[in-house]
């Protein structure tokens, strides 16, 4: 009996993009941006603007949203020593506590004390250097219950390097339908929607389904093993309500389109129907790492912006169309001048 073993290396990830085509500030109206969309059973590929998707959806598809909201989590302070500290807030652990990345992490030891704007002080509580987290203690001399507003007022919104400085703010760097604090990066397919765009397809029949991931340490970790099936996946607490539950499910059983906005939302999904057989209405953590030849069992259609090389996102849209046709997708977009990552255009894979 022959044995076939499905292998594929970081290498097979990577692709050339000139700096040129990577959108360092979002376009207004967020729906006038670029969408590739290509049709999985006819192989057929065509060119719109996402205010288009509305033509290509129908009555019953489920859309999934992640409600997530960007928090303000990077923190600028000193030591008493003057030095300067970067603390990026990454989950909350209770009231006071948070995991962090912190650097410089080695000028800090158990005890330091970080000044924060004269407002806010962080403790460190213990550190995992080989991770480069840390465990540290929020407070404010305006006492706890003000502490999530005092981080909202002097904390800044952690950006990747290669958005400007200015051209992102708390509301254009967070979806219009953002309700959930706890993200320390936006899910950024989701950007594109607009309430507008939003209430006509709920008009058409189209009905939303909302859960919560908060995107954290992951979306700062990159692949560093060439053999990607070697690669340690990062946790992402999610959410995913009753009334979510009852859709999805719901919908797997009338046979309708499930249709994922980003990666956070198909990874909810397909995180928990892994762990249940189901979609299930509760509050869990998620490490699943999808690459080919991952087999879907929720998601049926998915919107996503462009993505990294040798990124994880990257390997998880080449399990959903095959990593041949993500990279000949992406040469389309190149050679139609698409504009790429956090604030780019974007793709619609049905």
């Amino acid at each position: 009996m022959l044995y076939i073993i499905y292998v594929e290396f970081l290498s097979d990830y990577d692709y050339e993009l000139p700096d040129s085509m990577i959108a360092s500030a979002p376009i207004e109206p967020r729906d006038a941006c670029k969408m590739l969309v290509y049709n999985r059973q006819t192989k057929q590929t065509q060119i719109n603007q996402f205010k288009d998707i509305l033509s290509f959806l129908r009555s019953g598809d489920v859309v999934v949203i992640n409600e997530t909201r960007v928090i303000p989590a990077r923190l600028m302070g000193k030591k008493s020593t003057g030095a300067v500290i970067e603390i990026l807030l990454l989950k909350k652990i209770d009231l006071n506590h948070y995991e962090v990345l912190v650097k410089p992490l080695r000028r800090l030891k158990p005890g330091d004390v970080v000044d924060i704007s004269g407002r806010l002080q962080a403790t460190l509580i213990n550190k995992n250097t080989d991770a480069g987290t840390a465990i540290m203690q929020l407070s404010c001399s305006e006492g706890s219950q003000n502490l999530e507003a005092v981080i909202d007022e002097v904390g800044e919104i952690p950006l990747p390097h290669y958005i400007q400085n200015g051209n992102a703010t708390k509301e254009n760097y967070n979806t219009v339908y953002a309700k959930v604090d706890g993200s320390a990066a936006a899910p950024t397919a989701g950007l594109h929607w607009t309430k507008t765009l939003m209430a006509e397809a709920r008009a058409k029949g189209v009905i939303f389904a909302p859960v919560v991931l908060d995107v954290g340490l992951g979306t700062f970790r990159p692949v560093k093993v060439d053999d990607i099936t070697k690669h340690v996946m990062h946790t992402e607490r999610y959410q995913i309500s009753e009334s979510t539950a009852r859709i999805i499910n719901d919908a797997l059983r009338d046979g309708r389109r499930i249709i994922a906005t980003g990666t956070t939302s198909l990874r909810t999904l397909e995180g928990c129907f892994a762990k249940y057989g189901v979609i299930k209405a509760v509050i869990d953590t998620t490490d699943i790492f999808i690459y080919p030849p991952y087999q879907f069992k929720v998601i049926s259609a998915l919107i996503t912006n462009f993505h990294l090389p040798k990124s994880t996102l990257l390997m998880l849209v080449s399990a959903f169309i095959g990593r041949e046709k993500v990279l000949e997708l992406y040469e389309m977009a190149k050679q139609n001048s698409f504009r790429f990552y956090s604030f780019g255009d974007c793709m619609f894979l049905q």
